[in-house]
């Protein structure tokens, strides 16, 4: 796991974040019925971190903290739907690998609000179409589905079909560590296929995680700085030392006795008369 330094930045965002703080303790208060809002952007073969590809605003039911983690996700659903179905993986497919970047930690406490994941999904075949649905565990509780891809295709063995999803954590998401699960399954038929979890890779375990409307800033020093450093400084002590320059010429010129003056003019008010 790793991280980098960028803010979620959208305005959906930012106006639930502000609403859910106006809540105060209330809304922390019933955090387990608090609605999971988050935004993610989704593709293959998109940049990371750019925020590209499918965007989506998502809402899923409040956070489920104790039970079962394996009676929690679409495949353990699977068993239900007859013989044609089942829950094992299929042997025709695999996870090579996956990456997980956490961002967004404006309160600089350790937990963040973002997270980027990367997977790479191989099959025996020439090529195939499959789906994705990831979860998220809070604290080794239940599985809590917090993302879902679109229909893509992976081909062979191939490094270049790796799908990427970039999750902004909006609400419902108190602060703790997380596991993150992804459940891959055949377009086809819907039927589950492979999967890959904190079990199968660091990656994807312990990730300290929270939504936005935790991630609050500190109060903010706000500091104006020249664009060009240490030469901003300079610019203005310079700016400062002009100042002073004209301020002591006018001071000067106001006390030079020796520039021209009229001369003084004595009124007789009484006769109007003028005396030089």
């Amino acid at each position: 796991m790793k991280t980098r330094t960028r803010s979620i930045n959208t305005i959906w965002t930012a106006s639930l974040a502000i609403f859910l703080l106006a809540g105060g303790a209330t809304a922390f208060a019933e955090e387990e019925s608090e609605v999971r809002l988050s935004t993610t952007s989704q593709g293959q073969g998109i940049q990371r971190g750019a925020g590209a590809g499918s965007v989506s605003k998502d809402e899923f039911k409040p956070l489920i903290k104790r039970g079962d983690r394996k009676a929690s996700t679409r495949s353990s659903g699977q068993q239900k739907l007859g013989a044609g179905q089942s829950s094992s993986a299929n042997t025709d497919f695999w996870f090579y690998d996956a990456d997980v970047v956490l961002y967004s930690d404006l309160d600089r406490d350790g937990y963040y609000a973002g997270i980027d994941l990367e997977f790479d999904a191989d099959t025996v075949f020439v090529a195939a179409d499959v789906y994705a649905v990831i979860y998220l565990s809070y604290e080794q509780g239940p599985w809590n589905e917090y993302a879902s891809t679109a229909d893509f295709s992976i081909f062979g063995a191939s490094s270049d079909d790796k799908y990427v999803v970039e999750t902004d954590l909006v609400s419902g998401y108190p602060t703790g560590d997380y596991d993150i699960l992804i459940e891959l399954f055949d377009t086809l038929d819907g039927a589950f296929v492979a999967s890959f979890g904190p079990e199968d890779s660091s990656e994807l375990s312990l990730l300290p995680l929270e939504d936005a409307a935790r991630d609050t800033p500190p109060d903010t020093i706000v500091v104006v700085e020249s664009g060009g450093g240490s030469l901003g400084v300079l610019a203005l002590f310079a700016l400062l030392g002009f100042a002073g320059y004209r301020h002591l010429v006018a001071a000067g010129r106001a006390h030079d006795f020796s520039a021209p003056r009229c001369k003084a003019v004595e009124v007789d008010v009484q006769g109007g008369n003028h005396q030089q």
